[in-house]
């Protein structure tokens, strides 16, 4: 078998842009992943363009020896936007593996080890300031199976105010908790816009509510900071989303810093990738908390890592799987009382419609920029 081809599908999903990637074969097997780099969708396109080059013409079943040549092959070692090109290729490998050998990508990494993968979801008004839409969601979500929630720091339109949304993440907590109950895991992303004595702040303070952790409590630059926070909270805390080799993980898991990897499979170079990460972080006792607000691929290839790690904690699902570009991706994994079952179909378990995903054309899309009250710029 030889790879003839490496084919990219933009696809514009009502609210944003999913890549979608496909590795074809002479043997008229292809393989389907997905990048994860959000609002850069065009230069991940330009990285596979020159991937092409280095793909076309190998056995796409080597995929330890090609994931090396595309990580080293430029000489620059791989950055995040070549490593969503090569984790869309790398999960697209896998999936043509499990094809051709008649096995589910998970029975490739030694077998499930669990039946089903726990999931939380987004609440509506993600990082808004309505008390009564957030706890309103969140019981709609509770009664819908989720056993896990998620929201975020509260900003005012373009503006963030760090102080007043810290007083406002405080009385949403006391509202959710209140509303949902002791045993409902509550998840927080501070989406990296505190600066350290303002996280330091927050995770104190929320710390009555047992937040089942704090996500990118701070800019993930400086894993430096993490230790400093570390010090100074003991709420659960996690980060990595933005990272993309375990050479980013590295301070972070040996400096135990972190209580959950939030392993992007998307950006952090592919399933290859995140299972070293994974095992990596098992021997720090350190959970796999999958950063997923992404497409059914990423869903699909998410799902498929999370059968087969040991360390696995919950998987990012900001919303059931079968209800996004069910047209595009076809025969989508099955959600249940809260977490999404084992596939049984080989490789990742699902199929692109080539029509489908050319009637969804993509569109210029830029994240939000947030700023101070100053006029400042901070993260978003």
């Amino acid at each position: 078998m030889k790879i003839t081809d490496i084919q990219t599908y933009p696809v514009w999903a009502g609210h944003r842009n999913f890549l979608f990637v496909t590795v074809e074969t002479d043997e008229g097997i292809y393989g389907l992943g997905e990048s994860g780099l959000t609002g850069r969708e065009l230069a991940v396109m330009g990285a596979l363009e020159h991937f092409k080059a280095l793909l076309v013409g190998q056995n796409p079943m080597r995929i330890e020896h090609l994931w090396q040549t595309l990580s080293r092959g430029g000489f620059f070692p791989h950055d995040r936007i070549l490593g969503s090109a090569l984790a869309a290729v790398d999960i697209a490998l896998w999936d043509i593996k499990g094809k051709a050998l008649g096995l589910p990508v998970y029975d490739l990494f030694g077998g499930k080890v669990r039946d089903s993968v726990v999931c939380y979801c987004h609440l509506s008004g993600g990082h808004g300031t309505d008390l009564d839409l957030l706890v309103e969601d969140a019981r709609a979500k509770v009664a819908e199976g989720w056993k896990f929630l998620r929201w975020g720091l509260p900003n005012d339109g373009e503006l963030l105010h760090p102080n007043l949304a810290i007083r406002q993440t405080v009385e949403q907590f006391e509202a959710v908790r209140e509303a949902v109950g002791p045993d409902i895991e509550l998840c927080f992303d501070v989406h990296t816009r505190l600066t350290p004595p303002e996280a330091v702040t927050l995770c104190n303070a929320v710390r009555p509510y047992r937040p089942y952790f704090i996500e990118d409590p701070l800019r993930s630059e400086s894993q430096q900071a993490f230790r400093m926070l570390r010090s100074r909270t003991d709420v659960p805390l996690a980060a990595g989303e933005q990272f993309c080799s375990k050479w980013d993980f590295r301070e972070m898991i040996d400096g135990d810093l972190i209580d959950y990897a939030r392993v992007d499979l998307c950006i952090a170079a592919g399933l290859s990738e995140g299972r070293k990460i994974a095992g990596w972080c098992e021997g720090h006792y350190i959970d796999m908390a999958v950063h997923n607000p992404l497409g059914p691929v990423a869903t699909a290839a998410c799902l498929h890592f999370n059968l087969s790690v040991s360390n696995m904690a919950v998987q990012e699902q900001p919303r059931q799987p079968g209800t996004v570009l069910t047209d595009v991706i076809t025969n989508q994994p099955l959600w249940e009382d809260g977490s999404i079952l084992a596939p049984t179909a080989p490789g990742l378990g699902i199929e692109l419609n080539r029509e489908a995903a050319a009637a969804h054309p993509f569109r210029m899309q830029e994240l939000p920029h947030l700023r101070r009250t100053d006029g400042s710029f901070t993260n978003w």
